[in-house]
């Protein structure tokens, strides 16, 4: 049955709608934390990906996620060809109203309502009755409706729902005007089995369910997010809410790039639409991987570096031989290159802008003119560079444009025979300070110059090494993890100099830590 949904029209029976959350639950993620530059090209590279709706941030939980959501629809929402943009609030007046104010500036927006409704949730957190719970979606789906048109309305922890009140608060929610229904697998509990039953129970006992879309949210505790987002779709759930990558609150959510390409390879068993433009699919998890400072495991399936890698001799001959016996989908199908070898010492700037271009970075003239410098910078140390590699470093550079603190230069001596010693220069909020300092070899010495140049409190607990390309002149790939006060953050730096690179991603580090440190919790909501 075909829904006249206020933000998409008449939707085709067969049409799924992409809900990407990765700014809002994404950003949940323990040691995850993203500036508000960065939510901007993150937000900019998911349009280009073509997801429908961007939860863009939770206006209240913030003043920086305010302004965030409020910037983002100022900027992208102002669009002909903007997602729909969405903020999460809670079944409260003030969360409702600091998400329209934040929504205002975009041309299509979102309220999107979450209010517990488990028996466990609604004792023990909200210390709400059941009653109460009914009274507070009622008047908190008719306050969104007051200002906008697109309401969502989330029942947390629906999977442990008492099935008769979860029918009977979704149907409340609908006739106050919500038009999306999102049951959410809130602590990934859930079996396939358990979400087709939930779904036909509330398509079969819902009078009012055919004025509004159905929607899933599943966690991956149990590694089962992407199975129940599929099992959703197949009873006729329309709305698919979802991070790149899979990143979100402990195990993380559904991953966009493995449900789109499930319905996309499976499309005779999940025969299903959506407008993702699967060939932007790992740009952008690469861009949010260099964002957050996380990597995706190698085994991660469609953007793990080993997820076109074969190894066995057999498969070997077998994809030598046609490509489909052991690949199921083309690498390129997903944006990577059949031909990585692009550029060299003597390749000049319209050369490295267009390959910017096919590799959809699309940069100002300032962060031409800087990451032009440092690819030329690594042409002169590296015989060849490679795509990686430009990824690397536009990302380490163009990527950090907006943050407090900036790496500016490193001089080390080290060796067998004594301390070594680093002397360093940082930009803090735009002047440049100085610092030398020893330590029981390279890396120590270097993180003791940070240290004194901008004191902190914050304590080291990862240190990793890898390289971005093969050969001893490969660019090295660093992250750092730093804990203060129980925030974790991680952070990320490239170089062809391995001590380099680690006082680069030492900086990002503490470049996200003061984010962290800006955000707040909310006040619990109850009666």
């Amino acid at each position: 049955m075909s829904i006249n949904h206020p933000s998409f029209g008449k939707l085709d029976d067969n049409r799924i709608i992409i809900f990407d959350t990765t700014l809002r639950d994404g950003e949940q993620s323990p040691g995850f934390s993203m500036n508000l530059q960065e939510k901007i090209r993150m937000a900019e590279a998911l349009t280009e990906l073509g997801v429908d709706v961007i939860e863009a941030g939770f206006a209240i939980a913030s003043q920086g996620d305010f302004e965030s959501v409020k910037t983002i629809a100022e900027t992208i929402g102002q669009r002909d060809d903007s997602p729909v943009l969405a903020s999460l609030s809670r079944a409260g007046q003030m969360d409702i109203l600091r998400s329209a104010e934040a929504l205002k500036p975009a041309k299509r927006k979102r309220i999107h309502i979450v209010i517990a409704t488990s028996d466990l949730h609604m004792k023990h957190k909200l210390r709400m009755t059941p009653d109460e719970v009914v009274q507070a979606t009622i008047d908190s789906v008719t306050l969104a409706r007051q200002h906008a048109e697109d309401v969502e309305w989330s029942a947390e922890d629906a999977t442990r729902s008492d099935p008769d009140f979860l029918c009977r608060v979704v149907e409340a929610a609908i006739t106050a005007g919500a038009n999306t229904i999102n049951l959410p697998d809130t602590v990934g509990y859930a079996l396939p089995e358990d979400i087709t039953a939930m779904f036909q129970n509330i398509r079969n006992r819902v009078p009012n369910i055919d004025k509004a879309i159905l929607s899933t949210h599943n966690h991956n505790d149990l590694g089962m997010a992407v199975a129940n987002a599929i099992a959703a779709i197949r009873v006729g759930v329309q709305q698919i809410e979802c991070t790149m990558n899979g990143i979100g609150e402990r195990a993380g959510n559904a991953s966009l790039e493995e449900v789109v390409m499930a319905v996309r390879t499976r499309h005779d068993a999940i025969p299903f639409d959506n407008r993702i433009t699967t060939t932007n699919i790992l740009r952008t998890s690469k861009l949010l991987a260099t964002i957050t400072g996380f990597d995706v495991q190698p085994n991660k399936a469609i953007v793990g570096r080993n997820a076109f890698a074969h190894e066995s001799g057999i498969h070997q001959d077998g994809v030598l031989k046609m490509a489909a016996t052991y690949e199921i989908m083309t690498p390129e199908s997903i944006g990577w290159a059949k031909n990585s070898l692009v550029l060299g010492k003597h390749s000049g700037r319209a050369a490295f802008r267009d390959r910017l271009d096919q590799l959809g970075y699309k940069i100002g003239q300032n962060q031409l003119n800087d990451a032009f410098r440092r690819f030329k910078d690594l042409a002169d140390r590296k015989k060849v560079v490679f795509d990686e590699d430009i990824v690397a470093l536009v990302d380490d550079e163009v990527m950090r444009d907006h943050e407090r603190i900036r790496f500016v230069s490193l001089d080390l001596h080290a060796g067998s025979k004594g301390p070594a010693k680093a002397a360093l220069e940082l930009e803090i909020d735009g002047a440049v300070k100085a610092a030398t300092a020893t330590g029981n070899g390279p890396v120590d010495a270097t993180f003791n110059a940070i240290q004194q140049i901008f004191p902190h409190n914050a304590t080291l607990q990862l240190f990793s090494v890898g390289a971005v390309t093969e050969g001893t002149d490969a660019q090295a790939k660093t992250t750092v993890r730093l804990e203060e006060n129980g925030k974790m953050v991680d952070g990320q730096g490239a170089d062809a100099d391995t001590i380099v690179s680690a006082a680069r991603a030492y900086v990002h580090a503490l470049n996200k830590l003061l984010v962290k440190r800006e955000r707040t919790e909310p006040v619990a909501l109850s009666a």
